[in-house]
């Protein structure tokens, strides 16, 4: 089944969403200010008004998952430089230079962490990735954490992510793992789903194995690309 993903970010007729009630004055300062500054970045290829409603969307989706509110911004920030990024690749505002790849699970908190951690780094800059939750969680799993850190590849910044049409649109390759809604299919994409077995609640041993699962499906991934470039 697949599921239906919200586009109101790249609408005109649709207004910067609300922050919650409980946003901090500084959390607001903040947005204003990394629209402004997003909006110099990326000026010409994606307009101001679309900026400030994905800077703003960006918090408000990310609270509602969010069980700690501190940094909330600076992630939001993030968040939302990633998604403009993407819509400005998909317009051809941006050249990409090299292959996109999504990596989709249900939580955004432990196997497409996991993926998308590996790749990049496996491939470095060759390659572009992201990585986003249908439901995204509260936090990535910290025997996630652990067990990554152990092999020598950190989560740098990692936080569950809502997935976005935007970041579906521009990837060229689409990696669904477990069982979850697929996102909208386009064409010209490669679509793949892996059976790979959940995080949550998988003890330290039970970890490791679904990494080396993962390992597994991303290196022959990463050679798929390579030779078709």
């Amino acid at each position: 089944m697949s599921t239906s993903l919200p586009t109101t970010a790249d609408d005109p007729t649709v207004p910067v969403p609300d922050t919650p009630a409980d946003t901090p004055t500084l959390d607001v300062h903040a947005l204003n200010a990394d629209a402004s500054a997003l909006a110099r970045k990326f000026d010409g290829m994606v307009s101001e008004e679309t900026i400030e409603r994905i800077v703003y969307e960006s918090y408000t989706t990310l609270h509602r998952s969010a069980r700690v509110k501190t940094h909330l911004a600076a992630l939001a920030k993030h968040f939302a430089e990633d998604r403009i990024r993407a819509l400005a690749v998909a317009r051809g505002a941006i050249e990409a230079t090299v292959p996109q790849v999504l990596f989709v699970d249900a939580r955004n908190s432990g196997r497409s962490q996991i993926a998308s951690a590996l790749l990049t780094h496996y491939a470095g800059g060759n390659v572009e990735v992201r990585s986003a939750g249908t439901n995204p969680g509260h936090e990535v799993h910290p025997e996630v954490y652990e067990a990554m850190n152990d092999r020598g590849v950190a989560l740098l910044r990692a936080f569950p992510k809502p997935l976005t049409d935007d970041v579906v649109r521009v990837s060229d390759y689409v990696v669904i793992l477990g069982d979850v809604d697929e996102p909208p299919r386009y064409s010209g994409k490669e679509y793949l789903t892996w059976d790979v077995a959940p995080a949550k609640g998988a003890s330290a041993d039970e970890v490791r194995a679904i990494i080396d699962d993962v390992d597994t499906r991303v290196r022959a991934l990463w050679e798929e690309i390579r030779t078709d470039e």
